[in-house]
């Protein structure tokens, strides 16, 4: 800008554009006015035009709510009032009736006369009012008396009544009665939030007389999303037009609003932008006149005939303008492109006599100012600009020598200044510690982390001997360093230094000294390079410890117990003593550590470990083998009667409660015993044997101690080889299923049966499930036996549903069973595969299984209920089970353990029971089943008793499918 020539250029061009946007603006002023006019007027006639058609869409429902409550008139005169068939009224107390039409309910109290006859003539009126009510978009029709009678449409709807609704009290019966409508006219409500459908909803109001007498009221219900339907599209006379509601609060009507207080009327959402406020605000104190200009908008509104509200069409202005924009934009680019093309030919004249060898030159000044002495070709003309240039030429020519050679010198001295950062940086943030001295051995330099490791300050040991920094009892190998250094030239070794500050404090160093000789090879200095190697020398330590004992409690580990219980078995052996071998495990220790912490469970071991130790002898051995579990080596043991002494004192330390934190917690242990060499004399047989006397105490109640004897091992052994057969039974299929009827003891007909499993050798032995069923759950394949049980028992249902019998068939499902994820997706698969009836398949789970984590229980119950199958409790009244988690289980059955049965009616305790719990099935809706029954007492008992579903050896034991056409009873159909 500080060129002559483009400073000429630039007024030349301010000067014609100012007179050409002086003109433009004129023009455009007078244009803009007409097209407002002109485009607010065609606001006005679509609002007009927008109201028009959403009152005839109002008009037209209110229509078809007036012609329905006037059939609803004329039916019930011409029908009169006779009763027909009554529904019985249900557990709520009221009285229902539902087809796919509609569904009526009255409470049970308001049943008369007058009520009773509603419930078929509204029935038949419903079925042919309701498919036209619903065409109209109604969310619901419904009639409703003062009597709290209501026929609804859709029949769904009436799942949400409840007796505790007051209908007679609500706005749409009301608005409707002769104190608040003596005109007995039609009325809209405002939109208000429905209490029974919870919807938001404006209802059409009707009132029903009969005989000049107020009977009640038709109520057509449109949802706020049926009446804001298509908003935005009516009225739309340009694609920048946009459309709103506002009610009489100047608020706007806003379809999306989910949820509200029961009863409580629409308020709208607050309008957020400035300029539609003032235009609603506008409408509203002057309602029908032309729209306002104001503001950013074009805008216009008409008020509705209903509801209390006002359709409004608004568009934006600048939108409106835009045209006149591209106008205004030609315009101005013409009268800027005049501008240019002049302003261009004078500054080319003015650039090409005389700008451009300016320019040139000081372009050649602004690169020399910067360090950029190369040559730039200037001309050499005789006049004063080319005298100019010659001198700038000798001059920078003579610039560019004295500065190549200055930064020549200054490389090579940064490049020096760098090597020198870079060793003084390496020393001074090494991990080790540097340190020099002269040929002497005295201190000249120690780097910060020398310092810091020392404690001191380096002026304090600089110029002094090195052998300070050396613990006393290092102070002899001063003398060795400097005879190695003075022979050998270097040394190396592990030595103690001593902390400047704490002279308790001592640390070892590795310490390495190398010579540093100039370029002949005189010793200038020596390097010390020391690293703190005193975590390696505390780790060396600490291995030795941790190789034989616990971290947590000190004990031995198990390594050094193998060792010495290695070592009893060799003087076992060499006939000196025998000895004891003790298997500790703490009983519930997992709840605790669940409970309390893992923090809190450590120290409950340690404490376990003073204890122990402070009861055994000196020439005993304790250790911690992992966890809770510890093991004793009792030497010199006699007898049993010995080591069964010691025991019961052993067990003496945990009779007093344990203090972790805020609680005391109870302790026990259960102990296992083993007696070497009278039991076995191998260490892994005394550990085995030792470890399945500990599992016994556990199974016989805990808190206790139980010594090996052969009938362990024997039946450890028969429990490996069950579940080793039992693989082969799974791959082989050695399985049969027996089937119990179920019996209904009024009709002596069968209405079911109870899946059995039977495990079928190859010799053709059967085993009983009590001795396989627990091996096979606590190994796993439980799962595996419980879906070929599923499978097998679906397709001896689907055989009995094909022969035409209608029978449901009970399953059992074990606790790992019932906790597998892929449960409900197994079923599902075979459901489908087998085509049964999903409501014929009971599964039967036991109170047990559903106490553990209840949410996970309710879940895996509710995911089989999807599937369509029945859930029954079996062995009910064993468990542990509470009314409380009984009501949240959506269980279809109980079912009544024999062991209540079985003493009927000689126990007067157990029937008293039995008839309590048919009594709670009754009254939870919940069908009953006793099994067990074995004599016809038992069976006249339960049926006094309301129990008609009984199974038991009465009427018959199980039986392989084949044999089950032999039964003398008549199988359901």
């Amino acid at each position: 800008m500080n060129s002559l020539g483009l400073q000429f250029s630039v007024v030349v061009f301010i000067a014609i554009i100012a007179a050409g946007l002086m003109f433009a603006y004129a023009v455009i002023w007078l244009q803009e006015q007409a097209v407002t006019q002109q485009q607010l007027a065609a606001v006005q006639r679509s609002a007009t035009n927008y109201a028009r058609q959403f009152d005839l869409r109002l008009d037209d429902k209110e229509q078809a709510a007036i012609a329905a409550s006037q059939v609803i008139s004329r039916y019930l005169a011409e029908q009169g009032r006779t009763a027909g068939n009554i529904p019985r009224a249900g557990s709520d107390g009221l009285i229902r009736q539902q087809d796919s039409f509609s569904a009526a309910l009255l409470p049970a109290t308001n049943l008369k006369n007058s009520t009773a006859g509603l419930f078929s003539h509204s029935q038949l009126l419903w079925q042919q009012l309701s498919p036209l009510m619903l065409l109209q978009d109604f969310y619901s029709f419904y009639f409703v008396t003062a009597d709290q009678f209501i026929r609804v449409a859709p029949a769904e709807l009436a799942q949400q009544l409840r007796l505790e609704h007051d209908l007679t009290s609500s706005l749409f019966f009301q608005e409707a009665t002769p104190e608040n409508n003596p005109a007995k006219l039609p009325r809209w409500t405002p939109v208000y939030y429905h209490p029974i459908w919870q919807k938001w909803v404006s209802s059409i109001l009707v009132p029903v007389y009969l005989k000049e007498q107020f009977i009640g009221v038709s109520v057509a219900d449109i949802e706020l999303t049926e009446l804001t339907r298509n908003v935005g599209n009516i009225g739309h006379w340009s694609p920048h037009s946009r459309t709103l509601l506002f009610n009489s609060q100047g608020r706007l009507i806003n379809s999306l609003v989910e949820q509200g207080a029961a009863g409580a009327l629409y308020a709208g959402d607050v309008v957020s932008e400035p300029d539609l406020i003032l235009h609603i605000e506008h409408a509203l104190r002057h309602a029908g006149a032309p729209g306002s200009k104001a503001n950013k908008y074009l805008f216009a509104a008409v008020p509705l005939k209903h509801l209390n509200w006002h359709a409004a069409i608004y568009h934006d202005k600048a939108q409106v303008l835009s045209t006149l924009k591209q106008f205004r934009g030609r315009l101005l680019a013409l009268f800027v492109a005049v501008a240019i093309i002049l302003t261009v030919l004078l500054h080319l004249f003015s650039y090409q006599f005389l700008l451009k060898r300016l320019n040139k030159l000081s372009g050649a000044v602004v690169k020399l100012s910067r360090g950029d002495i190369q040559q730039v070709g200037l001309d050499d003309k005789k006049d004063e600009i080319g005298i100019l240039n010659r001198a700038f030429t000798s001059m920078s020519s003579e610039i560019a020598q004295l500065v190549t050679g200055l930064n020549a010198r200054i490389a090579e001295k940064e490049q020096a200044e760098r090597a020198a950062r870079k060793l003084s940086k390496a020393v001074s943030f090494s991990s080790s510690g540097i340190l020099l001295t002269d040929p002497h051995l005295t201190i000249e330099y120690l780097n910060p982390f020398l310092t810091d490791l020392l404690g001191c300050d380096e002026r304090s040991v600089v110029n002094q001997p090195l052998h300070i920094l050396l613990a006393d009892e290092m102070q002899q190998l001063s003398v060795e360093i400097s005879q190695t250094l003075h022979e050998r030239q270097h040394w190396q070794g592990d030595i103690l230094l001593q902390h400047q500050q704490l002279p308790a404090q001592q640390f070892w160093v590795s310490l390495a000294i190398a010579p540093i000789r100039d370029e002949i090879g005189t010793l200038l200095n020596y390097v010390c390079a020391m690293q703190d190697i005193s975590f390696i020398k505390q780790s060396q330590k600490q291995m030795e410890q941790l190789a034989y004992y616990d971290v947590l409690t000190g004990l031995a580990n198990r390594s050094y117990f193998r060792d010495q219980l290695r070592k009893a078995i060799a003087m076992a052996h060499r006939g000196y003593y025998n000895f004891a071998l003790l298997y500790f495990d703490l009983d519930e220790f997992k709840r605790i550590n669940d409970t309390l912490g893992h923090d809190a469970g450590d120290e409950l071991l340690k404490e376990v470990a003073k204890r122990l130790t402070s009861r055994l002898r000196e020439e005993d051995t304790i250790a911690r083998l992992g966890g809770d579990e510890f093991a004793v080596i009792l030497s010199g043991i006699k007898d049993r009667q010995q080591a069964s002494a010691i025991a019961t004192n052993l067990q003496q330390a945990f009779l007093e409660p344990v203090k972790l934190g805020h609680h005391d917690v109870a302790i026990s242990a259960s102990i296992g015993i083993t007696v070497a060499p009278e039991d076995a004399s191998e260490e892994e047989l005394l550990l085995k044997h030792a470890d399945l006397a500990m599992y016994e105490a556990k199974a016989r109640g805990k808190n206790t101690f139980h010594f090996f004897s052969q009938d362990l091992n024997d039946a450890a052994n028969e429990r490996l080889q069950i579940e080793n057969q039992l693989r082969e039974a799974i791959r082989e299929q050695q399985f049969l299923l027996y089937f119990q009827p179920k019996v209904d003891i009024r009709t002596e007909v069968i209405t079911g049966y109870e899946t059995l499993i039977r495990w079928l050798r190859p010799d053709n032995s059967l085993v009983p499930p009590i001795k396989f069923i627990p091996v096979a759950e606590s190994t796993g394949l439980i799962v595996q036996i419980g879906e070929w049980i599923i499978w097998e028992a679906c397709r001896f249902l689907a055989r009995q549903q094909s022969r035409g019998y209608d029978v449901t068939l009970s399953i059992n499902l074990s606790v790992r069973q019932f906790n597998d994820q892929d449960l409900p997706l197994i079923v599902e698969r075979i459901l489908k595969r087998t085509g049964v009836k999903p409501r014929a398949v009971i599964f039967e789970i036991t109170e047990s299984m559903l106490m553990g984590d209840t949410d996970a229980a309710i879940n895996q119950l509710n995911q089989l209920k999807r599937l369509g199958v029945s859930l029954s409790i079996d062995d009910f009244g064993t468990g542990y089970s509470s009314l409380s988690y009984l009501k949240r289980f959506p269980v279809d059955e109980l079912k009544i353990d024999r062991s209540f049965v079985k003493d009927i009616p000689q126990d007067r305790n157990d029937m008293d029971i039995v008839a309590a719990i048919i009594a709670m099935a009754q009254k939870m809706n919940l069908r009953v089943v006793a099994e067990g029954v074995e004599t016809a007492q038992q069976v006249e008992f339960l049926r006094e008793n309301g129990c008609y579903e009984v199974q038991g050896y009465f009427y018959s034991m199980p039986l392989p499918e084949q044999e089950l056409n032999q039964l003398n009873y008549t199988v359901n159909t």
